[in-house]
């Protein structure tokens, strides 16, 4: 038979947490060793327990269960932290990975879900409740807006570049500018690879581009 599932319950609500508790301990592989009010309580108790999995209501007071959850996974790197809570926040969710954090569940869990959720943590797994999940997965594959290469021009590049537009060559550029021609070559050479094109014609012709929609103003 194998070994039982150690757990210690963490969260400043007397009720619910007897509640959980109760619901863990009928599990047969699940051994609810302990049980914490705060997070300073929950991490003074893994030290001394050392649960395999710690069960942290994200907002208690004091700490809160995030701070715990990067103390204990200091503390006691072996112990794996699952986030109780009822907040559906995907900025709480990646906080409390980043803590340390194995899973998030939301308090609506069933039981049969929750136990499920512990055994597979215990093992190593992730868990993040699928409602989220999903709007992270969105998050994550949602399209960057495009980037306009025209803004990463300087002031001068830009200037040099209207100029080019215009069809003057690099020594007339550099008598309007009261610069050398070799100096406006180098601008040229520093617009070219910030574009991302291969000559001044294709530069000339992305900033037509890029500039056609304040023309019909």
């Amino acid at each position: 038979m194998a070994e039982s599932i150690s757990i210690l319950v963490a969260d400043d609500h007397p009720l619910f947490r007897e509640g959980v508790v109760h619901s863990l301990a009928a599990q047969p592989d699940i051994d609810v060793v302990g049980q914490a009010s705060s997070g300073e309580d929950a991490l003074r108790m893994a030290c001394d327990l050392a649960p395999d999995v710690v069960m942290l209501d994200i907002g208690m007071p004091g700490w809160g269960g995030i701070v715990t959850a990067d103390k204990i996974r200091t503390a006691c790197p072996a112990t794996r932290v699952i986030m109780l809570t009822v907040l559906e926040d995907e900025d709480k969710l990646l906080a409390s990975f980043k803590a340390g954090a194995r899973a998030y569940v939301l308090k609506g869990v069933s039981a049969h879900e929750l136990a499920r959720v512990v055994r597979s943590v215990a093992q190593g797994e992730v868990y993040v409740t699928p409602s989220l999940a999903a709007g992270i997965l969105v998050t994550l594959t949602r399209s960057p807006a495009p980037h306009d290469p025209l803004e990463g021009l300087t002031e001068r590049e830009s200037e040099i570049l209207k100029l080019v537009v215009q069809g003057l060559t690099n020594r007339e550029i550099g008598e309007r500018l009261h610069l050398s021609e070799k100096t406006i070559k180098h601008y040229i050479t520093n617009i070219l690879e910030k574009l991302h094109v291969r000559s001044r014609m294709e530069a000339a012709m992305l900033a037509v581009r890029g500039a056609r929609p304040d023309t019909q103003k």
